[in-house]
Protein backbone atom coordinates (compact mmCIF):
# COMPACT_ATOMS: atom_id res chain seq x y z
CA UNK A 1 0.00 0.00 0.00
CA UNK A 2 1.02 3.32 -0.37
CA UNK A 3 1.26 6.61 2.27
CA UNK A 4 -1.51 7.48 0.52
CA UNK A 5 -3.73 4.14 1.29
CA UNK A 6 -2.79 4.27 5.11
CA UNK A 7 -4.24 7.68 5.68
CA UNK A 8 -6.95 5.81 8.13
CA UNK A 9 -4.08 3.58 10.05
CA UNK A 10 -1.90 7.49 10.56
CA UNK A 11 -5.51 8.70 11.65
CA UNK A 12 -5.59 6.11 14.12
CA UNK A 13 -1.94 6.51 15.21
CA UNK A 14 -2.65 10.31 15.40
CA UNK A 15 -5.95 10.08 17.76
CA UNK A 16 -4.01 7.70 19.96
CA UNK A 17 -1.24 9.96 20.55
CA UNK A 18 -3.98 12.32 21.42
CA UNK A 19 -5.90 10.08 23.45
CA UNK A 20 -2.78 8.89 25.68
CA UNK A 21 -0.90 12.47 25.62
CA UNK A 22 -4.42 13.40 27.65
CA UNK A 23 -4.65 10.44 29.31
CA UNK A 24 -0.97 11.19 30.50
CA UNK A 25 -1.81 14.50 31.77
CA UNK A 26 -5.51 14.02 33.04
CA UNK A 27 -3.30 11.21 35.39
CA UNK A 28 -1.33 13.56 36.27
CA UNK A 29 -3.63 15.87 37.43
CA UNK A 30 -5.41 13.10 39.48
CA UNK A 31 -2.91 12.02 41.48
CA UNK A 32 -2.46 15.58 42.54
CA UNK A 33 -6.20 15.47 43.90
CA UNK A 34 -5.78 11.70 45.61
CA UNK A 35 -2.92 12.85 47.13
CA UNK A 36 -4.13 15.73 48.63
CA UNK A 37 -7.39 13.67 49.91
CA UNK A 38 -4.89 10.94 51.51
CA UNK A 39 -5.23 8.41 48.69
CA UNK A 40 -1.36 8.12 49.09
CA UNK A 41 -1.42 4.87 46.86
CA UNK A 42 -3.58 6.11 44.98
CA UNK A 43 -1.59 8.93 43.92
CA UNK A 44 1.19 6.25 42.70
CA UNK A 45 -1.03 4.25 40.75
CA UNK A 46 -1.90 7.69 38.88
CA UNK A 47 1.46 8.77 38.48
CA UNK A 48 2.59 5.32 37.24
CA UNK A 49 -0.44 4.92 34.53
CA UNK A 50 0.73 8.63 33.31
CA UNK A 51 4.20 7.25 32.91
CA UNK A 52 2.89 4.08 30.83
CA UNK A 53 -0.07 6.65 29.01
CA UNK A 54 3.48 8.55 27.80
CA UNK A 55 5.31 5.39 26.74
CA UNK A 56 2.09 4.66 24.38
CA UNK A 57 1.76 8.19 23.22
CA UNK A 58 5.94 8.05 22.64
CA UNK A 59 5.13 5.10 20.78
CA UNK A 60 2.26 6.11 18.28
CA UNK A 61 4.68 9.51 17.78
CA UNK A 62 7.06 7.34 16.49
CA UNK A 63 5.54 5.82 14.19
CA UNK A 64 4.09 8.63 12.86
CA UNK A 65 7.34 9.73 11.85
CA UNK A 66 6.93 8.36 8.30
CA UNK A 67 3.97 10.35 7.34
CA UNK A 68 4.90 14.05 6.20
CA UNK A 69 1.46 15.77 5.98
CA UNK A 70 -0.30 17.07 9.21
CA UNK A 71 -2.89 15.20 10.80
CA UNK A 72 -6.02 15.99 12.83
CA UNK A 73 -6.14 14.31 16.38
CA UNK A 74 -10.14 13.30 17.50
CA UNK A 75 -9.59 11.64 20.82
CA UNK A 76 -12.40 10.71 23.04
CA UNK A 77 -11.11 11.94 26.55
CA UNK A 78 -13.61 12.06 29.24
CA UNK A 79 -13.58 15.30 31.62
CA UNK A 80 -14.27 17.44 34.67
CA UNK A 81 -12.17 16.36 37.49
CA UNK A 82 -13.91 16.00 40.71
CA UNK A 83 -12.83 13.73 43.99
CA UNK A 84 -10.06 10.66 43.56
CA UNK A 85 -13.95 8.23 42.89
CA UNK A 86 -15.11 10.46 40.62
CA UNK A 87 -11.53 10.52 39.04
CA UNK A 88 -11.47 6.53 39.36
CA UNK A 89 -14.56 6.73 37.52
CA UNK A 90 -13.44 9.02 34.72
CA UNK A 91 -10.26 6.49 34.61
CA UNK A 92 -12.56 3.81 34.06
CA UNK A 93 -14.71 5.02 31.62
CA UNK A 94 -11.70 6.17 29.60
CA UNK A 95 -9.89 2.37 29.89
CA UNK A 96 -13.05 0.71 29.35
CA UNK A 97 -12.83 2.70 25.60
CA UNK A 98 -10.05 1.87 24.66
CA UNK A 99 -9.81 -1.83 25.56
CA UNK A 100 -13.20 -2.95 24.11
CA UNK A 101 -13.63 -0.20 21.34
CA UNK A 102 -10.40 1.94 20.23
CA UNK A 103 -7.82 -0.12 20.16
CA UNK A 104 -9.26 -3.43 18.68
CA UNK A 105 -10.14 -1.18 15.81
CA UNK A 106 -7.00 0.75 15.54
CA UNK A 107 -5.23 -2.81 15.73
CA UNK A 108 -7.55 -4.57 13.06
CA UNK A 109 -7.21 -1.74 10.80
CA UNK A 110 -3.17 -1.81 11.24
CA UNK A 111 -3.24 -5.62 10.60
CA UNK A 112 -5.51 -4.75 7.11
CA UNK A 113 -3.37 -2.37 6.35
CA UNK A 114 -0.12 -4.26 6.92
CA UNK A 115 1.47 -1.41 8.76
CA UNK A 116 3.26 -3.83 11.29
CA UNK A 117 4.37 -1.09 13.53
CA UNK A 118 0.82 0.44 13.86
CA UNK A 119 0.28 -3.11 15.13
CA UNK A 120 2.74 -3.34 17.68
CA UNK A 121 2.33 0.02 18.98
CA UNK A 122 -1.70 -0.81 19.43
CA UNK A 123 -0.63 -4.13 20.93
CA UNK A 124 1.45 -3.04 23.11
CA UNK A 125 -1.25 -0.29 24.35
CA UNK A 126 -4.14 -2.42 24.60
CA UNK A 127 -2.03 -5.12 26.59
CA UNK A 128 -1.06 -2.42 29.05
CA UNK A 129 -4.82 -0.65 29.32
CA UNK A 130 -6.48 -4.30 29.78
CA UNK A 131 -4.52 -4.10 33.48
CA UNK A 132 -4.45 -0.40 34.07
CA UNK A 133 -8.39 -1.08 33.74
CA UNK A 134 -8.01 -3.76 36.43
CA UNK A 135 -6.05 -1.80 38.58
CA UNK A 136 -8.36 1.14 38.51
CA UNK A 137 -11.16 -0.94 39.13
CA UNK A 138 -9.54 -2.25 42.51
CA UNK A 139 -8.20 1.10 43.87
CA UNK A 140 -12.29 2.05 43.14
CA UNK A 141 -12.99 -0.47 45.32
CA UNK A 142 -11.54 0.60 47.73
CA UNK A 143 -11.64 3.80 47.47
CA UNK A 144 -15.70 3.70 47.56
CA UNK A 145 -15.06 2.29 50.92
CA UNK A 146 -13.03 5.70 52.27
CA UNK A 147 -9.97 3.22 52.02
CA UNK A 148 -6.33 3.50 50.39
CA UNK A 149 -5.16 1.15 48.09
CA UNK A 150 -3.40 -1.28 48.91
CA UNK A 151 -0.02 -1.92 47.26
CA UNK A 152 2.47 -4.52 48.40
CA UNK A 153 6.21 -3.61 46.62
CA UNK A 154 5.61 -0.70 44.10
CA UNK A 155 4.07 -0.22 40.64
CA UNK A 156 6.27 -1.13 37.87
CA UNK A 157 6.18 0.36 34.59
CA UNK A 158 7.58 -1.06 31.00
CA UNK A 159 9.70 1.74 29.68
CA UNK A 160 8.92 -0.27 25.93
CA UNK A 161 5.18 -0.87 26.29
CA UNK A 162 3.58 0.89 29.30
CA UNK A 163 2.83 -3.32 30.85
CA UNK A 164 1.94 -2.08 34.38
CA UNK A 165 2.56 -4.30 37.41
CA UNK A 166 2.62 -4.18 40.87
CA UNK A 167 5.29 -6.36 42.94
CA UNK A 168 8.01 -6.20 45.40
CA UNK A 169 10.27 -6.77 42.22
CA UNK A 170 9.94 -6.33 38.41
CA UNK A 171 9.87 -9.53 36.35
CA UNK A 172 12.90 -10.80 35.26
CA UNK A 173 11.28 -9.74 31.24
CA UNK A 174 8.40 -7.72 30.10
CA UNK A 175 5.70 -10.55 29.53
CA UNK A 176 4.46 -8.20 26.50
CA UNK A 177 7.60 -7.22 25.01
CA UNK A 178 10.15 -9.11 26.34
CA UNK A 179 12.18 -6.04 27.48
CA UNK A 180 14.77 -6.66 30.49
CA UNK A 181 12.79 -5.84 33.83
CA UNK A 182 15.98 -4.25 35.14
CA UNK A 183 14.89 -1.38 32.67
CA UNK A 184 11.12 -1.13 35.10
CA UNK A 185 10.65 2.68 36.05
CA UNK A 186 9.48 1.91 39.42
CA UNK A 187 6.59 3.74 41.40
Amino acid sequence: MTEEDMTMTQDSLASAYGGESMASMRYSIFADIAEKEGYKNVARLFRAISFAEKVHARNHFQRLSKYKNGVKVVAEAPFGPGDTKKNLELAIMGEKFEVEQMYPAYLELAKMQGDKAAETSFKYALEAEKIHLALYTRALEYVSRGEDLPVNGSVWICPVCGYTLMASEPPANCPVCNTSGKTFQKF
